[in-house]
């Protein structure tokens, strides 16, 4: 999961600088989810998961498959 983070982080082309201040925390912080010496907490997993507009599961390594499922509420 971890390299799959810092992986979409640099496809945006952005750093961990950035990509903190858009999850509203530190760069130190960010940077130990993409290190994995943090767990993700699910409100940032669901931040994660709108910013790159992947599945959760994805994010997770449970899937190859990037797209976001469509809920009834969409």
């Amino acid at each position: 999961m971890y390299p799959r983070i810092r992986a979409l982080r640099e496809d945006l082309d952005i750093n961990q600088t950035k990509m903190a201040k858009m999850l509203g925390m530190s760069q130190t912080g960010y940077s130990k989810y993409e290190t994995g010496e943090n767990d993700i907490p699910t409100v940032v997993l669901i931040k994660l998961s709108s910013i790159h507009n992947v599945s959760i599961d994805y994010i997770l390594g449970q899937t190859d498959v990037k797209e976001r499922y469509q809920s009834s509420e969409e």
